[in-house]
């Protein structure tokens, strides 16, 4: 499609960049935002900016923070002892809509899938076993998406963490398998951590 405008053509480059974006979702949002007024178009652009310079990884689980340590962290009626694995800050907000997990959380930033080039090395792992070595860690649950990727992550994160003195579970099978996390509802999601299992081979 011919735009008659480099300017609107480089907005619709950027907002097409975005996953699951299309071009043409991104050209009527382009279109959108340009009837919108000046003010509010700085409004909107200030956002995003601000949310780069301000948003930081929390330096204890690697969730997403206006402030070093998150407020799930920093929140004193959290059980400590009880590590939730996650993928990233999608899922804390999938398990945290439940409203039945009080432990707190560690965000590995993805999933080990070497088909898209990402390795343990790419991952939030070593800081995970720094956790579990120097902190009262009892349980420690694994909730990544039921795919190959999640139960490869499982696997090498269990056989890094086994000879610990702690109690590593999963999450029950009432998420289907091959879905996402973030997308179970949250009954079934609530269940499924209630219910959790021994994490077995």
């Amino acid at each position: 499609m011919k735009i008659p405008s480099k300017y609107i053509e480089n907005a619709v480059d950027q907002i097409a960049s975005l996953p699951g974006i299309g071009r043409r979702t991104a050209l009527r949002l382009v279109l959108q935002l340009l009837n919108r007024s000046k003010e509010e178009i700085d409004d909107f652009s200030q956002a995003f900016q601000l949310m780069k310079e301000n948003v930081v990884k929390c330096s204890s689980c690697g969730n997403v923070s206006d402030f070093e340590v998150c407020s799930i962290c920093s929140n004193s009626n959290r059980d400590r002892s009880i590590i939730c694995v996650v993928e990233d800050i999608r899922d804390v907000l999938a398990i945290e809509a439940t409203e039945t997990y009080k432990g707190v959380y560690h965000v590995l930033g993805g999933i080990i899938s070497p088909m898209d080039g990402v390795g343990p090395s790419d991952l939030n792992i070593l800081s995970l076993i720094d956790r579990i070595e120097n902190e009262e860690v009892k349980e420690v649950i694994f909730a990544l998406s039921a795919t190959m990727e999640g139960d490869t992550t499982n696997f090498y994160i269990y056989r890094k963490i086994k000879d610990f003195e702690v109690i590593i579970s999963s999450l029950s099978r009432g998420v289907a398998i091959g879905s996402e996390l973030q997308y179970a509802d949250e009954i079934t999601l609530g269940r499924s951590i209630a219910n959790r299992q021994p994490f077995s081979l």
